[in-house]
């Protein structure tokens, strides 16, 4: 792991002059091309170009779409370079994912639920309208400027819902929607700001969405699309920048309102614009209108009926549309977008699939995106890179590569955890930024700029590290159901298990007692152990047939505990272990959170710990299953069990501010006489020292100033406290002297800081540290895809991946389920299964 040797074709380090060498070898005299052989180009160009190899070049001969009589010239030559750069940038282009900033929450004037989201191009401002018309104005860095209430004189202010915002962009306006079924144009550069110009009133139905459209080549030619209860009108108007109504006589005030009423559009009266009208919902709500200006059609989606899905055309010389219905089984639809240069729709169902249709292909679907598991309330394409995100009810942001069909990204965990709420999504890809609303709260994440080439172990998010002092190995897990096994002393991959639990990420791991075993848990719901020829002995029902998030796997000397999606604890005794199929087992204690548990932790002989999503910690006997007390903050806690205590729930709840989750708890082993024997941290960058005798907390500090939630390890010693933040920093604490005795009240004061490392670019997903060769190390994985092995307490040694050497062999893949012993080949990537299931998500 020393060296970080070139791994790239020799085609891709080929330089400007060097293919101008190329280009002199084929040249002759009086300008024409020569042809070479096979053995006399390698020659020729390895001497003539100065880099690469003999071999490489014979590989790019051999690359290249020679004559039939096997010869080589130019045009070929030049051909194959360009179209293998060329292919090769854009799949680099379409596999880039945005590396995330942690999400910050945005101060909002809002009181209701956030309607629209917008970006004005001509002043870089961006605008959100919430459902009491309350207008939030954000400077270009998502400052807010201010905040103002959209009037409206033919309803009372509490009465009047804004239900949709469009920005028109060559006309300098925004048109708003209201339920007084009335439509408000709004100038931005008129003296008094948001200056209402125009007032479409007397519309059939209250529009709920609205979109607008102009013309590139010509900006006169415009159409605003409006959709209502079961109808979908389209205002095209003829001479934009002049005026988008006619206007009435001079004695009328400029900054009124125009009053124009909906018949008199309907009956042809201005002849600025003619209305288009279609009506195929019957009285469904139109969720999302689009008008497609490649195919000069409007699509519209509803999420009741079986008319989900409609494109309409218009006819010549009639105001009606010609109307065509997408094939959707009656299944539910709640957003769309389209992609023109793809030329593909994409809709977001409530059957948790992300549809992608060819407009002219209605019968089915051309693609299904699966992997989310509840329903899908946003979609929105990333134009520049082909890509699509989209956004699910459990909150949970995944990013797809509209090409390959595949999963690139996955967020989930870091937003506010709310219950029903109205969520709207809007990527603004110049900036890279993406803003989510959860009612009234809005939500940025901005990705990162990235400068140089950054190596990477895994293609997907790393997810989980282990060693196995045993075999010295290192063991990562990722997002696409990978798990890789390296070599310690040089970061080697010697054994990748692909599709571990098919589609689905795996989320964490656990060796048992004995380092022969490998349990794996996948997000279908199901946890899997393996030995470390890749085969698979058991299949644990964790889930009981649905997909869940299992956050931890403890693996006992009689039990397997799991937790991370309820409030109880699952477990798994070995004494069943007898079929390959096992299901979960009684826990004889009950639901005891209030929240989700996310983490435990085991001191033997029989205490077991367990943590919550709202800060709460519960102490069990394992032997028993029955919990004893809790432990909460300034001495309190609860000796009569946890049954009826709501009064001491009240200020262990409102420490914790409100929901702070409590992600990791560990033992320390050198706690006594009164000293911290437990360590906690969580939310808000918090780390807590506690004593389990006493149930008392000791000590507490924030390792991370405005960090959000952390994650954290102790090494076997318990001297050394290493924690990490959603940002790739890594902090290394020494605690030997840290709480060994009890003091007066709570201590504050934060224990040394040895190190701070930063060996990611985003979010540390799980620490582990090892001692190898009587050295103490540290492994880190993290959402950029990478594994980092450093010395504990530092400096960084190097990324697992790297290659040390020309000698490096291929690694062999061993497909789980299956017996190695099948694979004649040892670089075989797929089964004769997996073939047939090349949709395999990352």
């Amino acid at each position: 792991m020393e060296t970080n040797m070139e791994t790239e074709l020799l085609e891709s380090r080929l330089r400007v002059e060097d293919l101008q060498k190329l280009q002199k070898l084929f040249l002759v005299r009086l300008g024409f091309l020569e042809e070479m052989g096979r053995a006399e180009f390698v020659e020729k160009a390895w001497s003539m170009v100065g880099r690469g190899s003999q071999e490489e070049f014979g590989h790019l001969f051999d690359n290249v779409d020679v004559s039939r009589e096997g010869w080589l010239d130019w045009p070929r030559l030049a051909s194959f370079l360009l179209l293998e750069l060329s292919e090769k940038e854009e799949h680099a282009r379409a596999a880039a994912v945005p590396r995330w900033r942690p999400p910050r929450m945005l101060p909002v004037p809002h009181r209701k639920p956030i309607q629209q989201i917008t970006h004005l191009p001509s002043s870089g401002s961006y605008l959100s309208l919430s459902k009491d018309a309350i207008l939030g104005i954000w400077s270009d860095k998502l400052d807010l400027v201010k905040s103002l209430r959209l009037s409206n004189d033919s309803v009372r202010p509490k009465d009047l819902w804004a239900t949709a915002m469009v920005v028109l962009p060559n006309v300098h306006k925004i048109a708003v929607a209201f339920s007084s079924k009335e439509v408000c144009f709004y100038d931005l550069l008129s003296k008094q700001e948001f200056n209402c110009q125009y007032k479409v009133q007397g519309l059939n139905h209250t529009p709920v969405c609205l979109d607008y459209w102009s013309n590139p080549e010509d900006p006169d030619q415009a159409v605003l699309s409006i959709g209502d209860v079961g109808r979908v009108s389209a205002l095209c108007f003829r001479s934009a920048q002049i005026s988008l109504f006619e206007r009435p006589s001079s004695a009328v005030e400029q900054d009124t309102a125009v009053v124009i009423r909906w018949a008199e559009l309907v009956r042809g009266r201005h002849w600025c614009c003619s209305i288009l009208t279609h009506k195929a919902h019957g009285q469904d709500w139109v969720r999302k209108v689009r008008f497609l200006p490649s195919l000069e059609a409007f699509l519209f989606c509803t999420t009741s009926g079986r008319t989900n899905l409609v494109m309409a055309w218009r006819e010549k010389d009639t105001s009606f549309l010609r109307v065509t219905q997408f094939h959707t089984n009656g299944r539910a639809i709640c957003d769309l977008d389209f992609h023109p240069g793809l030329n593909i729709i994409a809709t977001a169902g409530l059957n948790t699939h992300v549809c992608l249709w060819n407009p002219c292909v209605t019968s089915k679907p051309v693609g299904i995106l699966s992997g989310h598991v509840t329903s899908v309330v946003a979609v929105q394409f990333i134009m520049g890179k082909k890509q699509l995100l989209s956004f699910s009810k459990d909150k949970v942001l995944r990013l797809w590569d509209v090409a390959s069909q595949l999963c690139v990204q996955c967020l989930a965990s870091i937003f506010p955890k709310t219950q029903e709420c109205q969520t709207r999504l809007f990527f603004h890809e110049e900036s890279s930024r993406l803003l989510l609303s959860f009612n009234r709260q809005l939500v940025l994440l901005e990705a990162r700029k990235e400068t140089g080439r950054r190596l990477t172990s895994h293609e997907g998010p790393v997810t989980c590290v282990l060693y196995n002092a045993l075999f010295r190995q290192v063991i990562s897990s990722d997002t696409s159901s990978t798990v890789t096994c390296w070599l310690m002393d040089t970061g080697q991959k010697v054994k990748q298990f692909v599709r571990c639990h098919g589609d689905a990420a795996v989320t964490t791991m656990a060796l048992d007692e004995t380092k022969t075993r490998l349990f794996t848990a996948g997000a279908d719901g199901v946890v899997k152990v393996w030995d470390f020829n890749g085969y698979c002995h058991h299949k644990l029902n964790a889930g009981r047939d649905r997909p869940v998030e299992i956050s931890q796997v403890l693996v006992l000397k009689r039990t397997v505990l799991m937790v991370g999606w309820e409030r109880i604890i699952t477990v798994f005794r070995l004494c069943d272990f007898s079929q390959f199929f096992v299901q979960p087992s009684e826990w004889k204690g009950g639901v005891q959170h209030r929240e989700d548990i996310l983490c435990a932790a085991f001191r033997a002989p029989q205490m077991l710990l367990t943590g919550s999503y709202d800060g709460e910690m519960v102490v069990w006997n394992n032997s028993t299953e029955y919990s004893l007390r809790k432990l909460l903050p300034n001495g309190q806690h609860d000796l009569k069990g946890i049954s009826g205590c709501e009064q001491t729930l009240k200020p262990y709840a409102i420490y914790f501010n409100l929901c702070v989750p409590l992600l990791y708890t560990v033992f320390l082993f050198n706690g006594g006489a009164g000293g911290a024997d437990l360590v906690s941290c969580g939310g808000s960058g918090m780390v807590r020292f506690w004593n389990t005798v006493n149930n008392s907390l000791l000590a507490e500090f924030v390792a991370h100033q405005d960090a959000g939630c952390i994650i954290m390890t102790v090494d076997g010693s318990g001297r050394y406290l290493v924690t990490a933040d959603l940002d790739g920093s890594v902090k290394v604490w020494d605690i030997e002297e840290y709480c060994v005795t009890p003091l007066e009240g709570v201590i504050n004061q934060d224990p040394k800081l040895l190190s701070t490392l930063h060996p990611h670019i985003n979010r540390v997903t799980h620490l582990e540290t090892c001692v190898h060769g009587e050295q103490l190390f540290l492994l880190s994985a993290s959402v950029d895809c990478s594994l980092v092995l450093s010395y504990l307490p530092g400096p960084t040694v190097g990324v697992f991946g790297q290659l040390v050497g020309c000698e490096n062999p291929s690694p062999s893949k061993i497909s789980p389920d299956i017996d190695p012993q099948i694979c004649d080949d040892p670089d075989t990537t797929l089964t004769a299964e997996q073939e047939l299931e090349n949709d395999l998500l990352l």
